[in-house]
């Protein structure tokens, strides 16, 4: 990468190869829509100054613009230089800079790095800003991808299969665990807030782009899921490749499901496990409804189970039967560490 003045613009790909902490100068709405992942939100302008200067702009002038802003900008700027100074201060090394980016990498992303070179910190400005980001995002989905899935009924513990394989040659993608959410009506229950569907491409994409740069990987394991993970959803060339790919499927006996389930959500309180019942009530009918829901103000959570894990496992049958090219594996029994040994051991259809 060759080297450019500090104050010009770096398209995606070398601004990526810098290492430099990354600055978003985006209002707090923008940054919270979807961000560059590890990128701290240092804003220029709050979400009604950042609005009313883009009123200023259409309505006005780009001169009138630029000087709403100065007046907004300039009576903080010993807080911006003492926020800049902070972030400098917290890296180690000698390499004292900055990558920055606003929108479409104009005046917020500029004035902020001449801000900050006027305290002798080198910054370094995305060309294009965040929009060439999401460009870069969204081109990693259109490549064909050598994907593996590891499905199974409601709970097989395939989340716990994939977060604990460790082989070079395989790159694991936890798609529920990007998305904060296990995909079922109770998915959300124990989990943090989910990511915007933008922010969730934006994970996605940076770890596509991990298998793309380690050269030993030479397959994606992912869990089948539906498209959408609660409010994210998978994009759709992605999802299409999924649909297509082969299926590992994990076995274990009901009892096995069943326990692994009421370990996984009896800690939530009766309340939430009761809003997950009623939301699925129409899918459930009246009486296993009936049945969820008295088990669970009894605390009887194997019944509770069972009650609704007939309908997810008729779901389940339901897809596998759209789909071919698929192995089976029975794992009844077996812990997880003798688990990840068989399925590895597996001699699995070529992709």
């Amino acid at each position: 990468m060759s080297e450019k003045r500090t104050n010009s613009g770096y398209p995606v790909t070398d601004f990526r190869n810098l290492t430099s902490p990354i600055v978003d100068v985006r209002s707090p709405s923008e940054f919270l829509q979807g961000h560059w992942p590890g990128a701290i939100n240092i804003p220029l302008f709050s979400d009604t100054e950042r609005e009313a200067i883009g009123k200023s702009y259409k309505r006005e002038s780009r001169l009138k613009a630029v000087l709403i802003g100065l007046k907004v900008t300039l009576p903080s700027t010993s807080k911006l230089l003492e926020i800049i100074i902070n972030t400098i201060t917290k890296r180690k090394g000698e390499d004292k800079s900055l990558r920055i980016y606003c929108w479409r990498g104009g005046m917020r992303s500029a004035a902020f790095a001449w801000l900050a070179r006027t305290i002798g910190i080198k910054t370094y400005l995305l060309e294009g800003g965040y929009k060439s980001y999401r460009k870069w995002v969204l081109n990693q989905f259109e490549v064909v991808l050598p994907i593996r899935l590891i499905g199974g009924k409601t709970g097989t513990r395939k989340t716990d299969i994939l977060n604990h394989i460790n082989k070079e040659n395989i790159h694991v993608i936890d798609l529920e665990g990007i998305a904060n959410h296990r995909g079922s009506s109770f998915g959300s229950l124990g989990m943090e807030e989910q990511p915007t569907t933008q922010q969730f491409e934006n994970i996605l994409a940076e770890s596509l782009d991990e298998f793309h740069k380690n050269d030993n990987t030479i397959e994606i394991w992912l869990e089948a899921e539906s498209s959408n993970l609660g409010k994210c959803r998978i994009p759709n060339m992605l999802y299409s490749q999924m649909q297509k790919a082969p299926i590992l499927e994990i076995i274990k006996t009901k009892n096995e499901r069943v326990e692994n389930l009421v370990n996984l959500y009896s800690q939530n309180s009766q309340k939430e496990l009761e809003n997950a019942v009623e939301r699925i009530q129409k899918r459930l009918g009246p009486q296993r409804t009936k049945e969820a829901l008295v088990a669970i103000k009894k605390k009887e959570w194997s019944k509770a189970c069972e009650a609704i894990l007939d309908y997810y496992d008729k779901c389940y049958e339901y897809e596998l039967n759209k789909r071919n090219n698929i192995d089976s594996i029975d794992l009844s029994g077996l812990s997880l560490k003798l688990s990840l040994i068989k399925i590895l051991n597996k001699n699995l259809n070529p992709l």
